[in-house]
């Protein structure tokens, strides 16, 4: 199966030379294969109502066919995993590449569940996501806790965060830079300690932990750390929380954090040499909880400008927050699924990953400047159509002419803002807009193709 944001990866093209989404690899005209890609092209065309089989299915005949394409033994999380990051390496070459990672939980179950844990590969130039490198699933029950410190911690839930970020080594080892970026519960010493050559970690602290400087602690070496400078950030608006401009104080230097006491840590260096930034906001709005952002690392701040990046470099976890919104409440719904046997699930929300970060990337690619290039999301021999739909499309006055450079991702994704009806005037095409657009494109395309079939028969 090749999990692409190739235009096959969303239309579900069974149909021609290769059909790109179900059979994983091996067997892609088999009919694991037809229905794997049926699946993701009625995942993209479901993606704001939530997934059931049944309406995934259509009709029943439909519904059988994706309960066996689920419960296929040839069907693996695995297999899909590694097809879609087959996809990201080659996209790696050349940049900054932001390998971040999070934890989601997908159903939850008393004092445990089953959640996903996934790591994207971002640009760190300008955010857009290039696919998944690595996903993986972890199934949490009571009782663990009591033995956690008599275990290490790749044998442990833990270990997600060392295996996210070895992962990002091999699949990206073409970049020119890989930074792996996570929130507090990646806060491990394991991490820093083992962090792959050639792999800078940035994380959210989360433990005050033992420091050098006179046996003191991490949080109380920060708090007596110089104001460098303050700096501007827009914080989003959210639930129970109003958007604003805030004003952060930046502090940072050089900090040797020392090995945890607690825990089978044999073999690991007794402290470890990292750099520390921290932001926190000045002057909050009453009755709003200020922001405050301590971040560990291992790649040298010695100046401001190189804490700047730092702060703007982990606010690019956002990238992994929207994918979880896609992926959820604001999307697939996931959490509502009502399928009991854990495999079967795991494959359908797995497809439903794949399919909420190409919609992710087709909104990013919609405020693009013309630089990347339109095989990101679709065939290279799209772009005569395009080009058709988009000469069709463009009015007489200059805010209804497309501003992009032919042949670019930004210029394809207004055509898909075009076709899903948005006039050019107001506001920008959300993911619903570009998603009907881009489902209206490819119907012509399989239309042209159809037709091409039928007179060389």
């Amino acid at each position: 199966m090749k999990l692409s944001t190739s235009s096959d990866s969303l239309a579900g093209r069974s149909f021609g030379s290769v059909c790109h989404v179900g059979a994983f690899g091996r067997v892609r005209r088999s009919p694991a294969g037809k229905r794997g890609a049926f699946l993701l092209g009625r995942l993209v065309e479901a993606g704001g109502g939530g997934i059931r089989v049944r309406r995934l299915g259509q009709n029943r005949a439909g519904e059988i066919r994706l309960t066996r394409f689920l419960r296929n033994p040839v069907v693996r999380v695995e297999e899909m995993v590694s097809e879609a990051a087959a996809r990201v390496t080659s996209r790696c070459a050349g940049r900054h590449v932001l390998a971040i990672q999070d934890t989601t939980v997908v159903r939850s179950q008393g004092g445990g569940g089953l959640y996903l844990h996934p790591t994207l590969a971002v640009d760190g130039a300008d955010g857009a996501i290039l696919g998944v490198i690595h996903a993986e699933f972890l199934t949490r029950t009571e009782g663990v806790k009591a033995t956690r410190r008599k275990r290490r911690v790749r044998d442990k839930e833990s270990g997600r965060w060392l295996r996210g970020a070895d992962r990002a080594a091999a699949v990206c080892a073409e970049a020119a830079r890989v930074t792996v970026i996570a929130d507090r519960e990646s806060d491990i010493y394991e991490a820093f300690a083992d962090c792959p050559a050639g792999v800078e970690l940035l994380v959210r602290a989360a433990h005050d932990r033992s420091v050098d400087e006179e046996a003191g602690r991490l949080f109380g070496h920060a708090d007596g750390l110089p104001e460098a400078a303050r700096a501007g950030l827009d914080v989003p608006a959210k639930a129970g929380r109003r958007a604003r401009r805030a004003t952060l104080a930046l502090r940072f230097g050089a900090v040797r954090i020392a090995r945890p006491r607690n825990g089978l840590r044999a073999g690991l260096p007794a402290s470890l040499d990292l750099w520390l930034v921290d932001a926190r906001e000045v002057d909050p709005p009453a009755g709003e909880r200020p922001i405050h952002w301590l971040l560990l690392g291992t790649r040298p701040v010695r100046d401001l400008e190189a804490a700047r990046e730092a702060i703007e470099l982990y606010r690019r976890r956002w990238n992994i927050e929207q994918v979880f919104r896609t992926l959820k409440t604001k999307g697939f719904d996931i959490e509502a699924v009502r399928i009991e046997a854990e495999r079967p699930l795991c494959n359908l929300i797995m497809a439903s990953l794949v399919a909420a970060v190409v919609v992710q990337q087709l909104v990013h690619g919609r405020e693009g400047d013309g630089q990347r290039p339109l095989t990101e999301a679709f065939d290279a021999s799209d772009q005569p159509l395009l080009e058709a739909f988009c000469a069709r499309l463009e009015g007489k006055t200059q805010r209804q002419k497309n501003p992009h450079p032919v042949g670019s991702l930004p210029y394809a994704a207004w055509v898909c803002a075009r076709l899903g009806g948005w006039t050019g005037y107001y506001g920008k095409p959300g993911p619903i807009v570009m998603l009907r657009g881009w489902l209206e494109f490819h119907a012509a395309r399989r239309g042209i193709e159809a037709l091409g079939a039928f007179r060389n028969v």
